[in-house]
């Protein structure tokens, strides 16, 4: 590869059947990426070298399953374009298990991975979920990951645009609050849970605001028990974050649970991200409250996957 390569900015777009990487990858097309959809392995290294003639400054790839014999191949080459000068993101795109055959069950597609031969095809199908999730162990491993499961098409791509648009140069931190009830986000690296600090779901004037508004921030301001879990939350983050660092870490995800996540775990993610914006990159989601907004304000959802997320 030439010495230009160092100007080439590759998003490497890997993860589960029917978890969203076509969503992503429209994402980053309109963010202005030259998109390739379901490249084989063996040509990532010539597509990197081609385009960086062709003078491409920015290559989204997706890959899949369809391509897991030479999947192995991915690390090393990932590893060979950065020492190269090339940029690279990789993200992992995963959902819950029930998701995704849930969304395999409405649009009546099949698994690349689905045995035609088994008379009992919802049992076909979990056992192809299972098997990819084995085949891309190792790419999830040393990915980014963002959860799909109850997000819809808006917010995936509301957080890939975020997340290429973060600084290269060092660890970007993603707070996320969410609800318990609805389930711990498969892409939090670390989960904290604040349910047993005071709840402004039992005042009626503070029931129908949320975490971001001044009244419930001030409620939960003066409670000793909440600045404690920020502190304890805080110290913790601060001593690990280099250490994460140095270990090349490009993100860490912190999740911030409560029972709604509508009040107490919105308002500490807010005041974490403010306190660590001054050291780190960071990033916000609230999950819960990004859903209701895209089910409020947002597009009706497609109709290929009825009334979930794609």
């Amino acid at each position: 590869m030439t010495d230009g390569a160092t100007n080439l900015d590759i998003v490497l777009i890997t993860g589960m059947s029917g978890s969203g990487k076509s969503v992503a990858l429209h994402a980053l097309e309109d963010a202005g990426y030259y998109c390739v959809d379901n490249l084989p392995p063996e040509l990532l290294l010539n597509l990197a070298e081609l385009e960086q003639k062709h003078g491409s400054r920015r290559v989204a790839i997706a890959m899949d399953v369809r391509s897991a014999t030479s999947l192995p191949l991915v690390p090393a080459q990932l590893a060979a374009l950065r020492s190269q000068g090339v940029t690279v993101k990789s993200l992992f795109l995963d959902a819950g298990t029930d998701t995704l055959v849930r969304r395999y069950s409405e649009t009546r597609r099949r698994h690349p991975l689905s045995r035609r031969d088994l008379l009992d095809q919802q049992h076909a199908l979990f056992e192809a979920i299972e098997l990819e999730r084995e085949l891309l162990a190792d790419l999830r491993e040393q990915a980014h990951v963002i959860d799909t499961s109850i997000i819809r098409a808006s917010q995936l791509q509301g957080y890939v645009k975020s997340l290429i648009a973060a600084p290269n140069s060092q660890l970007t931190l993603v707070f996320e609050s969410f609800a318990f009830k609805r389930g711990i986000p498969l892409d939090a690296d670390y989960v904290f849970d604040v349910r047993m600090l005071p709840n402004p779901h039992y005042d009626p004037d503070l029931r129908p605001l949320t975490g971001m508004d001044p009244p419930v921030a001030e409620f939960l301001r003066q409670s000793a028990e909440v600045g404690q879990m920020f502190a304890h939350i805080e110290r913790f983050l601060a001593h690990w974050l280099e250490p994460l660092a140095r270990d090349h870490r490009s993100y860490v995800t912190v999740g911030i649970g409560c029972t709604g996540g509508q009040h107490r775990s919105v308002y500490l993610v807010e005041q974490l991200a403010k306190a660590f914006s001054r050291n780190w990159v960071t990033l916000k989601r609230h999950r819960e409250m990004d859903a209701h907004a895209s089910s409020v304000m947002g597009p009706a959802p497609n109709p290929k996957w009825g009334s979930t997320v794609f």
